[in-house]
């Protein structure tokens, strides 16, 4: 009878463990777009927690923004508050847009945004940091925005500059388009309509596509790069992981995301053809290569990177976003002061960083990496 009792307690042990690993997992992969909180959840810590420098942080730190950064921000919270259990890291996965209202407005302690502050919401950002200070842009995730597509019988698909540029704004509308054809002559495109997808917020997602298009494409996109979609037609939904989903389900979609969300969901991605030896995958290393002849245009602090959109250089995707973390370079609120500098130490670090390719992110090249940890030692 002990015996099986003790068989029992360990069966039922065994079921919270399983119960609480799917539960983790099912977390990892949602894409908090609704207005909650992520508390941290992912599954990968190899270790870098015993590296975090807590410095005292304490207390609740909220932070909103970009749903670009969500997927490597849960890594990063939950190796954080892993190490430093005095403090609790809040970020609120939303839009790049509504992150720096909530800046702006001081709600939050930084903000994640796929866009520099432009000089309006600078000057904005010096009535919340005191003292003379303003807000800066500290370059922290790279990576690649992923063209989704689901054409069922198409395994692969090749598109340029100005496709894509049709495509989205609705003058290519049909799969087996000659366009479509001319750069997949091995491909079976079907007589099917193109269901384009796109942010209905304000997107620093869409505000990197746009740069691209506007660059690589610019007869075929008559529009000037903006956080907010310009284009008539094609359909909406409110964050990255809702359009990936949508993509998914739908036969004859085509969307724009971060490869995360491609990843994460199995949805097969457009190979770029930039004029280069061979068209180029959506991929981390690829993405990085583009990311690497990035120069910093911001002046004092604020480290606002240039990209190059029209890159030709063999191997190098270009169709690439940088998520910055905004915080004041002085006049920080002293109770989350600490939080900020520790959290942003951890996630600028070696070990943070070596988070991102795992997750399907880019680092941020070191020579600009190194400047960004300078920086955030030195807010106040």
């Amino acid at each position: 009878m002990k015996l099986q009792r003790k068989n029992r307690l360990r069966a039922t042990a065994l079921g919270v463990i399983a119960v609480s690993s799917a539960l983790a997992l099912t977390a990892c992969g949602s894409d908090n777009n609704s207005g909650g909180s992520t508390g941290g959840s992912g599954d990968k810590t190899t270790g870098a927690a015993s590296t975090v420098k807590c410095d005292g942080a304490k207390g609740q730190l909220l932070a909103s923004g970009s749903s670009a950064q969500k997927n490597a921000m849960d890594l990063w919270v939950k190796n954080y508050m892993a190490a430093c259990k005095d403090a609790q890291i809040n970020y609120k996965s939303s839009s790049s847009g509504d992150g720096i209202v909530a800046f702006t407005q001081g709600t939050v302690g930084f903000a994640g945004s796929d866009s520099p502050l432009n000089a309006q919401q600078v000057e904005d950002s010096k009535k919340v940091c005191t003292g003379g200070g303003q807000g800066i842009n500290l370059p922290m995730v790279g990576g690649p925005i992923a063209i989704g597509f689901h054409v069922e019988g198409v395994d692969t698909l090749v598109l340029d500059a100005s496709t894509i540029a049709k495509i989205f704004n609705g003058k290519i509308s049909k799969w087996n388009d000659e366009a479509i054809a001319k750069l997949n002559p091995n491909a079976k495109l079907p007589d099917l309509a193109i269901q384009a997808f796109h942010r209905s917020t304000d997107s620093g997602t869409t505000d990197n596509l746009t740069k691209y298009l506007s660059a690589a494409a610019k007869a075929d996109w008559p529009y000037p790069p903006a956080k907010k979609w310009a284009a008539s037609g094609g359909q909406a939904a409110s964050g990255s992981g809702d359009v990936a989903a949508q993509v998914k389900q739908v036969n004859g979609a085509i969307g724009y995301f971060e490869l995360s969300y491609a990843a994460s969901q199995s949805i097969k991605t457009v190979d770029i053809n930039t004029g280069a030896a061979a068209p180029v995958k959506a991929t981390a290393e690829n993405a990085s290569k583009a990311i690497a002849a990035a120069k910093i245009a911001g002046t004092g602090k604020d480290l606002a990177l240039k990209l190059d959109y029209t890159t030709k250089a063999d191997g190098a995707y270009p169709l690439v976003l940088v998520t910055y973390e905004v915080a004041c370079d002085k006049g920080n609120k002293p109770a989350t002061l600490g939080a900020v500098k520790s959290f942003l130490s951890y996630t600028a670090s070696a070990d943070g960083q070596k988070l991102l390719t795992d997750a399907s992110y880019a680092p941020i090249p070191a020579e600009i990496n190194a400047k960004v940890i300078e920086t955030v030692n030195s807010l106040s």
